[in-house]
């Protein structure tokens, strides 16, 4: 499969006119490889680290989940990441693609993968976008948990280095119905707590969302950013490995910002 069909195939299913005006879907640099056959490496942020890993692996296309440009660059200079990556990219021929909001909005996107890390039951959005689209999750837990039953899943599955969530007076609280938002959804809590959830899992949380949270009667799960958005890549490299690409791959050299001292 040439780079134009897989992007014309991805498009087809997670639109990037669904992008958010303030983020940057689609091409982020083409250097001229649509017609070239398809050696696709897959992360969840494009760094110098992954450059490195698609040059090394002889990769064509870097397929991100976070954008390499968020705003408008006034210049480019030696030294500068972005500068770096972009002449990288030219010398290589290696394109950087962005999937970001549209990939978050979508069926078997970022949130429906985390619904179903945790195997929730007749789920649909925390905000529904447009139709059969929105933005995280909401659903049945089956059977009930109970709070330190749900975070010792999460813990398991997810393997967050820090796991973060509300006072709580009685972790035996049964929790049948949970919340989750990959990535930074602090700004949803409002909406979750008119769902009925009484757990929302998601990453970014500030010290006063905690307050706000727990000041809705509902208990809110700061897995970390890579813990909760890093999965979805991994089921774009199984949704990729089904159209039979000459090489896909998931990225080794992905990279959670923080780390936590012991």
């Amino acid at each position: 499969m040439k780079i134009v069909d897989l992007i014309t195939w991805f498009e087809a299913w997670a639109n990037p006119a669904w992008c958010e005006s303030w983020d940057n879907c689609g091409w982020q640099i083409e250097p001229g490889i649509l017609q070239e056959e398809t050696r696709v490496l897959v992360c969840l942020t494009p760094t110098l680290a992954v450059m490195q890993e698609a040059i090394a692996e002889n990769a064509n296309l870097i397929f991100a989940h976070h954008p390499l440009i968020f705003n408008p660059l006034k210049s480019l200079r030696t030294g500068e990441a972005i500068a770096e990556m972009v002449r990288l990219a030219f010398t290589h021929n290696i394109g950087i693609y962005t999937a970001h909001t549209n990939f978050d909005q979508v069926q078997d996107g970022t949130a429906d993968v985390l619904a179903e890390i945790l195997e929730l039951k007749e789920v649909t959005p925390i905000e529904l976008t447009q139709a059969g689209l929105g933005y995280g999750r909401v659903g049945l837990l089956e059977p009930f948990l109970t709070l330190q039953e749900l975070l010792a899943t999460i813990q398991t599955r997810l393997a967050p280095p820090n796991l973060i969530f509300s006072p709580s007076a009685d972790l035996q609280q049964t929790i049948s119905r949970v919340a989750v938002l990959g990535g930074s959804g602090a700004s949803y809590i409002s909406a979750v707590a008119k769902t009925g959830a009484q757990a929302y899992l998601t990453s970014d949380c500030k010290f006063h969302q905690f307050q706000e949270s727990r000041d809705r009667n509902l208990i809110l799960i700061d897995a970390g950013h890579y813990a909760t958005e890093r999965p979805a890549c991994d089921r774009l490299v199984q949704k990729f490995q089904s159209l039979n690409l000459d090489w896909v791959q998931l990225s080794q050299k992905d990279e959670d910002f923080r780390q936590f001292f012991a």
